[in-house]
């Protein structure tokens, strides 16, 4: 099952609710279940099922794909009914809402992995990506929906990057954040050697150096993973890298510079601080009032 035309949402998107939607489909195909219409109990059980194997959060993303799928043919209530949400809290009290441990990507490892890449064109492209994902922080959606117009070069090196919704390009102005001087050198490298002028900022290299389409939100964390192992990093490390180590590391460099809270909010453009101190449960420990005390009163 895919998507019908014209659902409304962007061609990566697209791609990523329909690799979801294939999944549901095969699961209902070998129960002789429908997909699409699916009943509230059918949903319901694969919730369950996935939530033996899978990840709270990608069980969540299969809902999602299913709601925008149901939603295109006038039965999003369906997945929304009691039975679904029954079946998304059973998986929430087993596993809780909290993923596995997220590895952030800190100054110290983007550095490594930054020298350790090589010379070839996807090395380039993704010292580039690296680079950018870490001084603008932001999500992996967000990062393959650049396009190089968003690119605002500013006097003294660094740049603006503009960051907007491309299901809704155009309508809005968007928001702007800010990458440092040795970044922009990096991404400019990557422009020059892969010739790009226009659209998307990053794209798939095939073999042979082939430039394709723009890059799937799905390849970031790929991406940061192969950097990793060429680095060397320790296996723990790079099973514990994200889509989002390089926005977890940036805030945990934030906080261990001592750069306020509200700043830090503002850079990663959190509207609360919750995901910051989880992020940086033991910076913001050594950072905390009994620390302070301990300090002051030279107890070493």
């Amino acid at each position: 099952m895919d998507l019908p035309p014209a659902t409304g949402i962007s061609e990566n998107t697209e791609r990523a609710v329909n690799s979801d939607l294939r999944i549901f489909t095969r699961w209902c195909g070998e129960r002789g279940e429908a997909a699409l219409p699916a009943t509230a109990e059918t949903i319901a059980a694969f919730v369950d099922a996935m939530a033996e194997m899978r990840a709270p959060a990608t069980v969540r993303r299969y809902v999602a794909s299913i709601v925008v799928a149901h939603r295109a043919v006038g039965m999003e209530k369906t997945v929304r009914s009691p039975p679904v949400r029954l079946a998304l809290e059973r998986m929430r009290r087993r596993k809780g809402r909290h993923q596995g441990h997220v590895h952030g990507l800190t100054a110290p490892l983007r550095q490594r992995m930054l020298e350790a890449s090589g010379d070839r064109l996807i090395d380039i492209r993704n010292r580039a990506l690296l680079a950018v994902a870490y001084d603008s922080m932001l999500r992996r959606s967000e990062l393959s929906s650049l396009h190089v117009p968003d690119l605002l070069v500013e006097t003294g090196g660094g740049a603006m990057l503009l960051v907007r919704d491309r299901k809704i390009y155009g309508e809005q102005p968007g928001e702007i954040v800010w990458i440092a001087p040795d970044t922009v050198r990096l991404v400019r490298a990557w422009l020059a050697e892969s010739g790009i002028v226009d659209g998307p900022l990053f794209r798939s290299v095939r073999k042979g150096g082939t430039i394709g389409e723009g890059l799937h939100p799905s390849q970031v964390p790929r991406i940061f993973k192969a950097m990793a192992r060429e680095a060397g990093l320790p296996d723990a490390v790079v099973e514990g890298l994200s889509a989002h180590s390089a926005r977890v590391g940036a805030a945990q460099d934030m906080i261990a510079a001592g750069i306020e809270l509200p700043e830090i909010l503002q850079a990663g453009r959190w509207k609360s601080a919750t995901m910051v101190n989880r992020y940086a449960k033991r910076l913001l420990a050594e950072r905390s009032a009994a620390a302070q005390l301990a300090r002051l009163q030279h107890r070493d």
